[in-house]
């Protein structure tokens, strides 16, 4: 199944499905229509999200503060935001960063 984006504001809005504690912070491809993301750490004190916004924002070549939780904050399913970045560049940027 593809990966579901939508153009939203300034940016583009995401599913994402983080599994923590993974051996390694990594795009596992996509589940149906989020993105799956292996995240390096726990699920404690917000240490998931701190490390999946850091990893998503390298990874996209945007800022930190371009990547935003919008719903979600506490679960495995989340929706992000990704500010001042197009559809297009997101799915290209991810292509690149798929596990294989």
């Amino acid at each position: 199944m593809a990966l579901k984006v939508t153009t939203s504001g300034d940016g583009v809005d995401l599913s994402v499905r983080v599994r923590p504690r993974a051996s390694r912070t990594a795009v596992r491809g996509v589940h149906d229509g989020a993105l799956d993301v292996a995240v390096a750490a726990p699920p404690v004190d917000g240490e998931a999200n701190d490390e999946l916004v850091r990893f998503l924002a390298q990874t996209l070549g945007v800022g930190r503060r371009d990547v935003r939780i919008v719903r979600g904050e506490g679960a495995r399913h989340k929706r992000l935001h990704i500010a001042r970045i197009t559809e297009a560049e997101v799915r290209a940027r991810l292509a690149e960063h798929l596990v294989r």
